[in-house]
């Protein structure tokens, strides 16, 4: 009979908010599941709590520190050192700890476990890099890098345990109840009902254009946030106030930002979800619809590549038609408004019912692979002595 050592209670999380909402949705995502799921006790040392807010409003932004769901949250300040007992570090997606806390670290007896959580990729160089060492230039320490991913020999994905049930629980009733509760009408079921959330880069325009003169109805919803200017200038309006536009069979919903429970219900609630950066792709994953994502744009071209190489594995099964359609809207998408035509959008439409029924499949296979917060207790574990 294997005997399972004991998994270090105290965790550590550390996470720096660069410009958007993904690493904090991520860590906050992370932290919840290590709580209610592994019963472990986290602090999320974090420097922009105000982003945390939105996603989860019980935070208080202008609480330094605070209990919530039994998660303490900490502001990260640079004049402010982390206390150091924790015996699982995580750092974030390259954050870096501080220097002070480092050297602590190194002066323990026993030093705690230090874990890079990287960010998600489909590329083939994530599965022989995920778990490896790497020693620090100077101290007695050594890093873990942790990769999320597709495959059995990375870290795979978040994923709350009751999160499939709640969303095959979200029926008819409760889409209709999410759209009044916004104090939007039901969209008719002859509608196309389509999420957007995107960077600010993204051809809004050439999209709402598309759609617009395809003359088939459409509803599309756009949250609160940087897609706004953009839908505003679409239907030309300077109208703040507005909450919907019209052009021909085309409707447009500005919601309010949603906390993450709310997203989730978002993604559920519409046939087709855009999304952008990593924690709204895998919720959009495991809402088993079709989805058109934009990575995190970089100057290297990285986002590129880890887009193909998404394609790649998602795709896999997929009609040849229907890959086709899907392929070119996504890489229009991730262009400028120049890479689009009139036959991307009508093409792409005539083939969501396939891509539904290949999103329930993928979402399917990826729920019977481990979760990456399991796997993250089991790698601790199996560095316990």
């Amino acid at each position: 009979m294997e005997i399972k050592h004991p998994v270090p209670a105290v965790w550590d999380i550390f996470c720096k908010v660069v410009d958007n909402f993904g690493d904090a949705g991520v860590c906050w995502r992370l932290a919840q599941i290590l709580h209610r799921e592994h019963g472990l006790q986290v602090r999320l040392w974090l420097d922009g709590l105000a982003t945390l807010h939105a996603l989860a409003p019980a935070v208080d932004p202008a609480v330094a520190a605070q209990q919530v769901e039994g998660i303490s949250i900490l502001r990260w300040t640079a004049d402010k050192d982390a206390t150091d007992d924790a015996a699982v570090v995580i750092e974030a997606f390259g954050c870096g700890l501080p220097d002070a806390y480092v050297a602590r670290m190194a002066a323990r007896p026993r030093p705690p476990l230090w874990i890079v959580l990287e960010y998600l990729s489909a590329e083939s160089w994530v599965d022989s890099h995920h778990g490896l060492a790497s020693p620090h230039p100077r101290l007695p320490l050594q890093r873990y890098f942790f990769f999320p991913g597709f495959t059995a020999a990375t870290g795979g994905l978040l994923r709350e345990a009751d999160l499939i049930a709640r969303r095959e629980a979200f029926d008819d009733e409760a889409r209709s109840a999410f759209w009044r509760d916004l104090n939007f009408d039901v969209p008719a079921p002859a509608a196309l009902t389509v999420s957007l959330f995107a960077y600010a880069d993204a051809p809004v325009a050439a999209l709402l254009t598309a759609i617009a003169n395809d003359g088939e109805p459409a509803i599309v919803a756009v949250p609160d946030g940087v897609l706004m200017p953009a839908v505003r200038a679409f239907f030309r309006t300077a109208n703040d106030a507005a909450r919907t536009w019209r052009r021909g069979a085309l409707e447009v919903r500005a919601l309010p930002f949603l906390p993450q429970a709310g997203y989730d219900e978002l993604l559920w609630a519409c046939d087709l979800n855009f999304v952008r950066g990593e924690d709204s792709l895998v919720r959009a994953l495991w809402a088993a619809r079709p989805l058109v994502w934009q990575p995190y744009r970089q100057d290297d071209g990285a986002h590129q590549r880890k887009m193909d190489a998404f394609l790649q594995r998602y795709c896999a099964g997929m009609p040849a038609v229907v890959s086709g359609s899907f392929r070119a809207l996504w890489q229009a998408w991730n262009s400028d408004a120049t890479a689009w035509n009139p036959d991307l959008w009508p093409a792409f439409r005539a083939v969501t019912g396939d891509l539904g029924i290949h999103a329930g499949r993928r979402a399917r296979e990826l729920a019977d692979s481990a979760e990456l917060a399991a796997q993250l207790v089991e790698f601790v574990r199996s560095r316990v002595e």
